[in-house]
């Protein structure tokens, strides 16, 4: 018995410790696979088997039905309801995301490979001379004269009172800054972001959602990818300096490509997030614009909620996420300088 735990080197678990390994990475495989599977199983139930208590396995407990499929895909009344948000959540949420990762890796490299300092009296006199021009505006003054008094006022404010402040923020502090955007809760900006798309009628648009996908999670990537580039080598980029490349070919021969992991992985998260976005969604959109989050909560119906619907609407939902990551696993597993150093 004593042997089954005595480990033959340091380096390699004993037979019994292995099965016990084993047995608990079962055990927890098992309780991270049942949600899926009652998502699952539950999605082929009708109403009288959720209702008429817990039914575990197909053809024994009860006989898998078509009926919440049909309903919600193909019924003659309703027609197909799962389209066109199905449509939309996949449009903004790719838009959005590629949108974002765009952005956010063009900031994430700037702040690892160059120096700012940016002056927080001078980012605060801005903001307030854009407050300014919103306020113009307001009272009825025609928006390009609003914008030019408003850079005028923010022009001599800089070479005056901003001439006194002289305190600078790092790369860290932006970095920080960035970040910290995601500290607010969706909720307290809603209003304010609602009155803007009202004013340009962008509601219940494509153009809203993804507007405010890429703002929500901008901060997200750039904190992601900073840390990544700041793993590649700048040794390589100098080389190609001296080989006589020029930024942009560097960045597209030598950054991109070991970045690539890094990349897909920053840009399925993001996906993730606009995927199941729900708060926005529901404050900027209503038949349009609608996504599937909104479907699936709107199946709680005055009758309770109906689980065999949302089960199906679930499952169409985390479907193309998951094959997604199946498909694209083996760029997340590539090393970061595999083939990046001359032979």
């Amino acid at each position: 018995m004593r042997n089954l735990f005595k480990a033959r080197n340091p380096f390699d678990p004993s037979p019994g410790w292995m099965g016990f390994s084993y047995l608990i990475l079962g055990i927890w495989t098992l309780i991270c696979l049942f949600p899926l599977y009652w998502l699952l199983i539950t999605a082929f139930k009708t109403p009288a088997d959720v209702n008429n208590g817990p039914r575990y396995l197909p053809f024994v407990d009860f006989q898998p039905s078509l009926q919440a499929w049909q309903f919600l895909l193909a019924d003659p009344t309703s027609g197909n309801m799962v389209s066109r948000p199905y449509i939309n959540t996949i449009g903004v949420g790719l838009l959005s995301s590629l949108f974002a990762l765009l952005l956010g890796a063009g900031a994430a490299y700037a702040l690892t490979r160059f120096q700012y300092r940016p002056q927080p009296a001078a980012i605060a006199t801005f903001a307030l001379c854009i407050g300014l021009a919103i306020l113009l505006i307001a009272i009825g003054i025609a928006w390009p004269l609003a914008v030019i008094i408003g850079l005028a006022v923010f022009i001599l404010l800089l070479q005056t009172i901003g001439r006194r402040f002289k305190g600078t923020m790092s790369n860290n502090d932006i970095g920080f800054w960035l970040i910290s955007q995601r500290m607010l809760p969706p909720i307290t900006t809603i209003v304010p972001i609602y009155i803007v798309f009202q004013q340009l009628r962008m509601l219940d648009t494509w153009g809203a959602l993804i507007i405010s996908y890429v703002a929500a999670h901008l901060p997200l990537v750039v904190w992601f990818l900073r840390d990544y580039f700041q793993n590649i080598p700048i040794e390589l980029e100098e080389s190609a300096f001296i080989d006589g490349a020029s930024r942009y070919q560097m960045i597209w021969r030598i950054v991109l490509p070991l970045a690539v992991p890094g990349l897909i992985a920053t840009f399925l998260i993001i996906l993730v997030f606009a995927w199941n976005e729900y708060t926005l969604a529901l404050f900027l959109t209503n038949a349009n614009a609608q996504t599937m989050p909104l479907l699936v909560a709107s199946q709680n119906a005055t009758r309770g909620p109906q689980w065999w619907n949302i089960s199906v609407l679930v499952v169409l939902m985390i479907a193309p996420i998951i094959v997604a990551a199946i498909v694209l696993e083996r760029f997340i597993a590539r090393g970061l300088l595999v083939g990046a150093l001359k032979g």
